[in-house]
């Protein structure tokens, strides 16, 4: 598993292609000729880049959901739901589908966001919004989140 770091702001052209900073390519470069899969993010307007290797961990935990339950399977259906392969080329771009990037509303300046062993992949005006609205109860979460852990447990 790779742990990336940082945030990089980048542009996209009017294709949708993004060049990733240095940097950026620089940590994945253990991966990088594996491929990419993107994908709507859940929870935010923003997409997420795995590796192969981090999808199929993730596919590995989906895969163990019982299908015949509704739930798993509506949940299976809406996660995958526009999930596309991607590769860098041979200049360091990618190229993001265009209903990836009207799903995210990225149109020129863009956010690329690690999240830990993923890339968030924003609209810099999004991102923006979304930082702020989180910091008025950042230190609300963060205690609620990581206050009461005990990570020997999480291994």
């Amino acid at each position: 598993m790779i742990n990336l770091i940082g945030t990089y702001e980048c542009k996209a052209d009017a294709k949708g292609r993004v060049m990733f900073s240095s940097a950026l390519k620089k940590q994945l470069q253990p991966v990088l000729n594996e491929g990419f899969v993107i994908k709507r993010a859940v929870f935010q307007p923003c997409l997420e880049l795995y590796s192969m290797k981090e999808w199929n961990l993730m596919m590995e935990k989906i895969n163990k959901l019982n299908r015949f339950v509704k739930k798993n399977n509506d949940f299976i259906r809406r996660f995958t739901a526009g999930v596309k392969m991607v590769e860098f080329d041979a200049t360091g771009r990618i190229l993001i589908p265009k209903d990836l990037c009207e799903f995210a509303s990225i149109k020129k300046q863009v956010v690329l966001s690690s999240a830990v062993n993923i890339i968030e992949i924003w609209d810099k005006d999004k991102y923006e919004k979304a930082i702020d609205d989180a910091t008025v109860d950042f230190a609300d979460l963060a205690e609620e989140v990581m206050g009461n852990t005990d990570f020997d447990e999480l291994s």
